[in-house]
């Protein structure tokens, strides 16, 4: 079938950080805090030390960054937490720029960055697509500006890099909204995220939304871009796929698993667009077999005590002689169930229970392509270009996760199947 809410999670994180996040009901309580702003008018937020450029006319509003070079946003000393990141000017409009400038984001001085993702993808915008949203976590007004709500606590340090991989110069407008705090309690986790590609999965092995990863924390979401890994594909419903979530010693068999890739994102039986609080669906174009969707566990959070690793199934479904077509055309499509209605409408089955062959665990039926096989609607593994952005706290400032993809896999192909699609 196709965490606590943020304030409460901005009120856990209050208690630990001696009020530095505050929650609803505490915005007229006094905070024992240091507000500050990082931006081009003030690029170290120091007290008293804004707007010098120009005479305090705006004479430093943006950064340009050129290809092959990287800047530090921020380079904070001492304890905090950041509670907002804004960033606009040419990544947010710029495809190309969208996938090829990276963000990095490094804690407490550590030897490996906590954050390194495509911008773009980051923010948000899933397969170099800048759609207007605003959910919890992230947020793009008018699809030309990037926000980040999600609240990044560090002990000693915080580092916020940009590094430009693409041909062209990068034009950034920006704010990093913190406070500084005394100390952090010892329950404070860090904040990671993860991106990577995998263009052409293999039927039948789940894409890794969140690679496995060790230590105690939270899982928090993602963001998912999938693009059609076959023409035959077109027209034809994607997301059977389900979600698992293996915690803490699972191997074969996850503890959490959903029951299809729309119904995870809190619609069902299809996927168009919305956007909502927790759960979206940003693109989604069955012409072009393009999608990007997204989910976050924030009133139903994802805890683990020692490990964690999220998939996706790239799973299909059409009707019979659709997959036949599929397979005749050498689209990969491997058939693993059949529904068969017996001729009634699936609204209003009224003369017997519709038959469910689990074409897997099936023993003795006629070959796929027998007319005397099973008939009705199939679910199929395909084989589908899928990336994902996986958000989540750790309780170490590293992670051992890959490094990001080099630049030029991260837009291959890119321009022809998505940009030029969707313009």
């Amino acid at each position: 079938m196709r965490l606590l809410a943020l304030v409460g999670l901005a009120c856990s994180l209050a208690a630990s950080t001696a009020g530095a996040q505050s929650s609803a009901d505490d915005l007229y309580r006094m905070q024992d805090v240091e507000t500050r702003w990082i931006s081009p008018e003030n690029p170290t937020g120091a007290s008293g030390s804004g707007g010098r450029v120009n005479r305090g006319a705006k004479g430093a509003a943006f950064i340009v960054v050129p290809p092959g070079a990287s800047v530090d946003l921020a380079d904070i000393r001492g304890a905090g937490i950041i509670h907002r990141i804004w960033i606009s000017g040419t990544v947010p409009r710029n495809p190309e720029q969208r996938r090829l400038v990276r963000l990095l984001m490094t804690w407490d001085d550590a030897t490996a960055p906590a954050v390194d993702v495509p911008m773009g993808d980051f923010f948000g915008a899933s397969l170099g697509l800048a759609v207007p949203f605003e959910s919890a976590l992230l947020q793009n007004p008018e699809g030309r500006s990037f926000n980040a709500t999600i609240p990044m606590p560090y002990r000693t340090a915080a580092r916020i890099r940009v590094v430009n991989e693409a041909p062209s110069y990068a034009l950034i407008w920006y704010d990093i909204n913190y406070s500084i705090v005394k100390a952090h309690a010892d329950d404070v986790l860090y904040f990671h995220a993860t991106w990577h590609r995998v263009p052409r999965t293999a039927p039948g092995t789940d894409f890794e939304i969140l690679p496995r990863v060790t230590g105690r924390g939270r899982y928090l979401g993602t963001h998912v871009g999938v693009v059609g890994g076959h023409e035959a594909y077109r027209g034809t419903w994607f997301g059977e796929g389900e979600v698992k979530v293996f915690l803490d010693g699972d191997s074969t068999l996850p503890t959490l698993v959903g029951t299809g890739t729309e119904d995870y994102i809190g619609t069902g039986w299809g996927q168009g667009t919305f956007r909502g609080r927790y759960h979206g669906s940003l693109v989604s174009d069955e012409k072009a077999d393009l999608y990007a969707f997204y989910r976050y566990h924030l009133d139903d959070p994802v805890f683990f005590q020692r490990e964690c690793r999220v998939t996706l199934q790239q799973m299909g479904n059409a009707p019979i002689a659709k997959v036949k077509a599929m397979q005749a055309a050498g689209a990969p499509a491997v058939p693993v169930l059949v529904l068969d209605l017996k001729g009634e409408p699936v609204m209003d089955i009224r003369k017997a229970a519709p038959d469910i062959h689990l074409l897997l665990d099936a023993q003795g039926l006629p070959p796929f392509d027998d007319p005397r096989h099973p008939q009705g609607g199939v679910n199929y593994y395909r084989s589908d270009d899928v990336s994902a952005t996986a958000y989540f706290y750790l309780d170490r400032p590293v992670n051992g996760l890959p490094p990001l993809a080099p630049a030029a896999s991260r837009i291959d192909g890119m321009r022809e199947r998505v940009w030029a699609t969707q313009r």
